[in-house]
């Protein structure tokens, strides 16, 4: 319950930063238990099977906006004595203080030998770096997880969960019980690079300097959920690709940073199994 409440935090604390910012109106594909695929949803769809009344009315996306309707608010949220502008200013400072301070020092500092003590600020940095990853469900039939490595990860899979040089790690849930109504969608993924990165005592994340590092040490492995490892042969819609976006950071405790456009390094995963190359499409 702890994780469903979060996400509900979350979208309030979204919502209370951007207020302006409703549901917006799209098909979809997939279909539900209770909607046909295809469907147009909007704010008024009915959010089955969430009751609003004894008379068989649903609740629905434009009468939830609130948290209020249900009588509770967040800490974060202090939403009465306030206009909009003021809760959204206070949210953000709030959000930072807990997500984003600029003396936030990177608490990983073990390299790839294991021998570094290096701490660098972490919010600081001009530049994100991230793996994009991307599956088809029709290659879900079974649960399993992506391990990614700076450096070459270990032999024994049961050890690549929780090895010093694991960056990160993604689960790929198993659809095939929604699958008989669903068309076959990708499904995303993506790991954030950079604490790794900076862990490894690389302060200049400049793609000049990262780019042939992550070519030759960025690896991934794929494990089963019995911690046998899965051939990435048998995931043959697999891709992954790195991103990289420069990084304005904020200068005011009320705002945010500011993201440029994503530009893709395909140089770095080209040749590697499940990573995209030079001429494979990125969708």
């Amino acid at each position: 319950m702890d994780h469903y409440s979060n996400v509900d935090r979350l979208f309030a604390l979204w919502q209370a930063v951007y207020p302006e910012a409703n549901v917006t109106p799209q098909v979809n594909v997939a279909g539900t238990y209770t909607n046909d695929p295809g469907k147009l949803e909007d704010g008024n769809t009915p959010l089955t099977p969430f009751h609003s009344d004894d008379s068989g009315n649903f609740w629905t996306s434009s009468t939830v906006w609130s948290t209020k309707i249900f009588g509770y608010a967040y800490p974060e949220i202090i939403d009465w004595g306030v206009n909009s502008s003021q809760l959204t200013s206070n949210v953000k400072t709030r959000l930072n203080a807990l997500y984003n301070p600029t003396n936030s020092i990177s608490q990983r500092s073990v390299s790839t030998d294991g021998s570094s003590n290096l701490t660098l600020t972490r919010n600081a940095m001009n530049v994100e770096w991230f793996a994009n990853i991307r599956v088809d469900e029709s290659d879900t039939a079974s649960p399993f997880f992506i391990h990614f490595f700076l450096g070459s990860p270990p032999i024994d899979p049961a050890t690549w969960s929780f090895d010093p040089i694991l960056i990160g790690s993604h689960a790929v849930i198993d659809t095939s019980l929604l699958r008989s109504k669903s068309s076959e969608l990708p499904m995303y993924g993506q790991i954030p690079l950079n604490h790794a990165l900076l862990a490894a005592g690389n302060a200049d994340l400049a793609p000049e300097k990262i780019v042939p590092l992550l070519t030759s040490g960025l690896n991934w492995r794929l494990q089963n959920t019995d911690d046998s490892s899965l051939n990435v042969s048998a995931v043959s819609s697999l891709k992954i690709h790195v991103v990289a976006q420069e990084v304005k950071p904020r200068v005011a405790e009320d705002e945010f940073p500011e993201y440029g456009h994503l530009v893709v390094y395909r140089e770095i995963t080209q040749g590697k199994d499940g990573g995209v190359g030079a001429d494979d499409s990125i969708d």
